[in-house]
């Protein structure tokens, strides 16, 4: 049974920091496309950033570029997203994603396979 458990978020101030954890069992994780998503009230999902199986490759949006992470651990089976220089705008519920194959970008959300639940994130200013 394949399961994404993330972990780490909270309520910071603007100009703090978080680092999000997601667990992965159940497939073989170190072949898989990593990615996070988040998701605030009354918008759409979008993509935060990528990670390719052996992390040499990897994308970020826009709007976190410079200020956000993404690293895995194929030896815990386990995916990162470190924040930094968090703002209000951060605010949202972030999942995780797996992908088994892409042929496409890398923040559509029809490549991925595989799901978490997702951790909150609040950003006060």
């Amino acid at each position: 049974q394949v399961q994404l458990v993330e972990s780490g978020g909270g309520s910071v101030q603007a100009g703090g920091s978080l680092r999000l954890h997601c667990a992965a069992s159940g497939y073989t994780y170190s072949s898989y496309y990593m990615g996070w998503f988040r998701q605030a009230p009354g918008k759409e999902r979008e993509g935060v950033a990528y990670i390719s199986p052996g992390g040499s490759f990897t994308y970020y949006a826009d709007s976190v570029k410079g200020r956000f992470t993404i690293s895995r651990d194929n030896s815990k089976n386990t995916l990162y997203l470190q924040m930094n220089s968090l703002e209000p705008e951060d605010t949202a519920m972030y999942s995780c994603a797996a992908a088994s194959r892409f042929q496409g970008r890398w923040d559509d959300l029809r490549q991925y396979n595989y799901w978490g639940q997702g951790t909150q994130v609040t950003v006060s200013s």
